[in-house]
């Protein structure tokens, strides 16, 4: 028994023994690893660096412009008025030069190409030569950033998106890019267009005016005609409407209209009219390509597939939410692809037969890069989605700059403030009274009663999107005698006041009225909150009892 307990503790005695010296190994590696950092951060080698990941020049930069705000900062007095634009120029002036920086870049904004390619590739070589034609021109693009004068609106920067795009792109023989109609150039790409034609000059780009029935007779009008001047193929369609006779429902949309008054260049196309001119125009195509003088080399290396086949294939492509998919779904007959109203709900392209002659080939949203708007026109016109933005209010504020005073108060029943009197009378309602005044008539209340401004928001901007708030934009012909208009009469308003106002001296009665309802609202304010505290100390208070 002695034997067997000395045995024992020999046996744990080395088991403690190697934990040791194993723990004596693990720290003393420690120690030199921290003592090796701490020589390299005090004398850091001198070493040439040639790769530099993104994180590293982003901090980089950070960094520069912080030394230069500094210095900028320790030089300049604290007494000194700073512009802060460092221009003098008025908004006029800017918005001129910002245009003219526009126009001359306008070549460097465009659709990545794909770069050449053949079927002995392999998958490898062909991801590379992609992948490196994409960087080349996210640095095109990243040069026009640095640019201060002009404003590069967000954009699809995921190359597999790009890479649905070409792929659909070169599959197609009419290529169909769906736009709103209440703003169509917003969402029109001509660099798209280009690009087709350089992959076949034969291919045609057809401008699908989705949600025409929100568009009245007269404003349909003048956009068919400024297609026709510019000679872009243009049909009128509205997805909800054909959706709705598909299931047989009533459409409120275009019905009131007399059919036989309407040419075949204003009239809402349904769905039998439209697959008919799809159709139409796709074997035009095919028939142009075959009869075509063209090289045998160059129609052996064509990549579309109807070249050869019997059918001929129509893609759909353009910015996200703006109906493909609806489109796509009503000229099947049945739900094909997934509808939603968050933006890029479609992954991938995908191809449906119609019959044997007629193929329909559905692309993925993308955000093509542009100069002409904001992240917040971009959210309030649901190509961003409605759900991840973080400012409501410049939102909300593009809406109420581009719908009449008039008829956001008919459309939620509600009243708006008037401008002041020293104010302009035709301006447009700020974000602020307009989210306060549809809060006050839900009852859409938050946290210490506050309304909530969020959830009204965004459901304006649905509201908005969704064509419950009737808008639309003007060919840009007539959108700048609309603009000159206005402006005139703006002028002649603001110089009729001026002339009262060096008449009769500054009529200082409005702004002091104006004070005078701040500070009874601010001492209302504080009188509520100190009796409320009152009764809360008084309910909290309690007599003594007598004790008996």
């Amino acid at each position: 028994m002695a034997g067997r307990g000395k045995k024992g503790g020999k046996g744990e005695d080395l088991g403690r023994a190697l934990i040791r010296q194993q723990n004596r190994a693990a720290l003393e590696a420690k120690e030199r690893g921290e003592a090796l950092a701490s020589s390299r951060r005090r004398a850091p080698p001198l070493e040439s660096v040639i790769d530099v990941s993104e994180i590293d020049a982003v901090l980089q930069r950070a960094a520069e412009e912080d030394r230069l705000h500094s210095a900028l900062a320790a030089s300049v007095p604290s007494d000194v008025v700073i512009d802060l634009d460092a221009t003098g120029e008025t908004d006029e002036q800017r918005r001129r030069l910002r245009k003219e920086q526009e126009k001359m870049h306008a070549s460097s904004l465009g659709v990545p190409r794909r770069p050449p390619w053949h079927n002995q590739m392999t998958l490898e070589e062909l991801d590379a030569s992609e992948g490196q034609a994409f960087l080349v021109w996210r640095r095109n693009l990243a040069r026009l950033e640095e640019n201060d004068k002009i404003v590069l609106t967000p954009f699809e920067k995921n190359i597999d998106i790009w890479r649905q795009l070409w792929r659909v792109v070169e599959r197609s023989d009419l290529l169909v890019m769906v736009v709103d109609a209440r703003d169509p150039l917003f969402y029109r790409c001509p660099d798209l267009e280009v690009y087709a034609k350089e992959i076949d000059e034969h291919k045609r780009t057809m401008l699908l005016v989705n949600k025409a029935d929100l568009l009245p007779l007269n404003i349909r009008k003048r956009w068919a005609e400024y297609f026709k001047e510019h000679d872009i193929l243009h049909v009128f369609w509205s997805a909800k409407a054909a959706t709705a006779k598909l299931e047989g429902k009533m459409s409120g949309g275009h019905s009131g209209e007399d059919p036989v008054s309407l040419d075949m260049d204003t009239k809402v196309y349904g769905r039998d009219d439209l697959l008919m001119r799809l159709q139409t125009e796709a074997k035009s195509i095919v028939a142009q390509r075959k009869t075509s003088t063209v090289k045998q080399g160059h129609e052996a290396s064509s990549d579309s597939v109807s070249s050869t086949a019997k059918h001929v294939v129509v893609g759909f492509v353009g910015y996200p939410n703006v109906g493909k998919s609806s489109t796509i779904n009503a000229l099947v007959g049945q739900k094909k692809t997934g509808v939603t109203h968050t933006p890029g709900k479609t992954k991938h392209f995908q191809t449906l037969i119609i019959s044997e002659e007629l193929i329909l080939c559905d692309c993925p949203g993308l955000v093509f890069p542009s100069f002409s708007s904001s992240r917040h026109e971009m959210v309030s016109c649901g190509v961003l989605p409605i759900d991840r933005m973080t400012k409501h209010r410049d939102a909300i504020q593009v809406v109420a700059d581009r719908v009449p005073r008039g008829v956001l108060e008919q459309t939620y029943k509600i009243t708006l403030p008037k401008p002041k009197a020293y104010e302009s009378q035709s301006r447009p309602p700020t974000a602020a009274e307009l989210l306060r005044a549809y809060c006050m008539s839900r009852g859409h209340v938050g946290h210490g009663r506050l309304p909530n401004e969020t959830r009204a928001a965004r459901q304006i901007l649905k509201d908005y999107i969704d064509g419950k708030i009737p808008h639309y934009e003007l060919p840009p012909g007539d959108e700048m005698e609309q603009r000159e208009t206005t402006s005139a009469a703006d002028e002649s308003a603001s110089y009729d006041s001026d002339e009262q106002d060096d008449a009769a001296g500054p009529d200082m009665r409005h702004v002091l009225s104006d004070l005078e309802s701040f500070d009874l609202a601010t001492e209302g304010s504080k009188a509520a909150e100190k009796k409320q505290q009152q009764e809360a100390s008084h309910k909290q208070h309690r007599k003594p009892q007598r004790k008996d």
